[in-house]
C-alpha cells in the first residue's frame, strides 16, 4: 500500500491487489487505475458545476459513473473511457448542461486532455426529476 499526499496535505491510499494470496483484502486501498479514473470525474464535476453556475443553471445534485476499458495485457493502458452525468436540478436546460459537459471535456478538464492522447472518451448524460427525461450520448 501507498499512501500519496497531494499538495494542500490531503492524503489517500492506494495499493496493488494479488491473485496469488487467499488472504489478501482487495478492499485495502484503491486501484491506482482507478485513481485515474476518480480523478477525470472530479476534475470534470467541478467543471460542469462551476459553468452551470454561471449560466444561472440552478443545479441540486450531480452524479458521475465512470468507466474504462483497458488493454488486457500490461501496462493494462485505457483504450476507452466513458463517462456519464445524471443531473438534478430546477427547470435545467438541457442544451446548457450539455455545453457545460462539452466545454468540461474538451477544454477546462487537465485530467480529459491528458487521457484524449491515449484513450478515446465519450460522455452522455440525463436530466433526472423532469419532465423531459430522455439522455444524451457522445464522443469527444
Amino acid at each position: 500500500m501507498f499512501v500519496g499526499r497531494d499538495s494542500y496535505g490531503h492524503i489517500v491510499v492506494a495499493g496493488s491487489w494479488s491473485d496469488n494470496d487467499p488472504d489478501f483484502q482487495e478492499w485495502k486501498a484503491i486501484k491506482p487505475s482507478d485513481l485515474l479514473l476518480i480523478g477525470l470525474a472530479s476534475c470534470t464535476a467541478h467543471d460542469v458545476v462551476m459553468i452551470l453556475e454561471r449560466q444561472k443553471q440552478h443545479l441540486t445534485a450531480l452524479h458521475i459513473d465512470v468507466k474504462g476499458d483497458q488493454l488486457p495485457q500490461p501496462p493494462h493502458a485505457f483504450t476507452e473511457i466513458h463517462v456519464y452525468y445524471t443531473l438534478n436540478g430546477v427547470n435545467l436546460d438541457r442544451k446548457k448542461v450539455a455545453r457545460a459537459i462539452t466545454l468540461s471535456l474538451d477544454r477546462y478538464c487537465s485530467v480529459a486532455a491528458t487521457i484524449k492522447g491515449v484513450a478515446t472518451i465519450s460522455h452522455g448524460f440525463e436530466l433526472v426529476g423532469l419532465e423531459d427525461d430522455t439522455t444524451g450520448d457522445q464522443s469527444s
